[in-house]
């Protein structure tokens, strides 16, 4: 029998990577803690939760700004520096997973997903288009593809419920609904997904 998804995990306790230490806490409706006095961190403009007076916030030009405004898509990130600490949580129940990117890899994010990452990651996008993609979504769909070309950096996600790892063996396919296939690694013909519960896929 092959292996099935695995749950992720659903805490962090003081982890560190990237330049930053975190804590991933809460079952229901996570909340991530970062401490950003080394390496600032960018996310979703509503997603704040609470910060240290200490801690600046600005924003983070996103590059490719004519295309993400042609494509309604936002031109900036907001973006947290300083001594102290943040804390982010999505509206919503859900599943917090962080990704620890190493220098020189790259992740491709189905829309939607994203939730903070570190100052050294980079941010672009493309949009998937196709017969399929567009019966499902419309006029296709956005992929987020994050870069780890300044050196180590952590990605956080978010599912609309939990959140599964699947690797996949060599030769081996399987069919996902598309509102739950979460990431990839590029040029590996979608070899490892991250797939949210089909209760929640259709929000994701």
């Amino acid at each position: 029998m092959q292996d099935l998804p695995q749950l992720m995990p659903t805490a962090a306790q003081a982890e560190t990577f990237g330049g930053v230490t975190y804590r991933i806490e809460g079952e229901l409706v996570p909340v991530l803690t970062v401490d950003v006095s080394k390496m600032p961190v960018y996310f979703e403009h509503h997603i704040l939760l609470w910060k240290h007076p200490t801690v600046r916030i600005g924003l983070k030009p996103m590059k490719g700004a004519l295309k993400r405004m042609m494509a309604g898509m936002q031109v900036f990130v907001t973006e947290a520096s300083g001594p102290g600490m943040i804390a982010f949580s999505r509206d919503g129940a859900g599943h917090i997973v962080p990704i620890h990117l190493a220098a020189g890899s790259e992740l491709h994010v189905r829309e939607h997903q994203f939730l903070a990452a570190t100052g050294n990651v980079d941010y672009t996008f493309e949009r998937v288009r196709g017969v399929a993609n567009m019966l499902f979504g419309g006029s296709g769909f956005f992929i987020d593809k994050f870069h780890g070309h300044q050196g180590d950096g952590v990605l956080w996600l978010h599912g609309y419920g939990n959140v599964f790892e699947k690797t996949l063996a060599p030769g081996e396919i399987i069919d996902i609904e598309p509102a739950a296939g979460s990431t990839r690694i590029p040029r590996c013909a979608w070899r490892r997904w991250w797939t949210v519960s089909p209760a929640a896929s259709s929000a994701a």
